[in-house]
């Protein structure tokens, strides 16, 4: 299966496990890893600027990588998604959980 069918079906069913797990609207909340760089959480943190989110971050016991929280009001799964999909776009080496 190509990288991209595989992300497709992850797609989906994520977007069926909320729908599935929460009522619409609802707060979402976001975690990424990427490796400790000061722009690459500069990028993340401008994502979702203005959005009302709440941010924290928190780096690796040797400093090597850094965890960025986002808690968000998210209007539907669709919109979680998108999110997610955008972030994997703009900022090279992360990692999405």
């Amino acid at each position: 299966m190509s990288q991209d069918k595989k992300t497709e079906a992850f797609y989906k069913k994520l977007r069926t496990q909320l729908y599935e797990t929460a009522s619409w609207p609802s707060e979402y909340l976001y975690k990424f890893i990427i490796p400790t760089d000061t722009d690459k959480i500069r990028q993340i943190e401008d994502l979702f600027d203005n959005l009302g989110a709440v941010i924290t971050t928190k780096e690796s016991g040797k400093g090597t990588y850094t965890s960025v929280t986002v808690n968000l009001h998210m209007k539907d799964p669709d919109a979680v998604i998108a999110k997610y999909q955008e972030v994997a776009s703009k900022v090279e080496g992360v990692i999405s959980l």
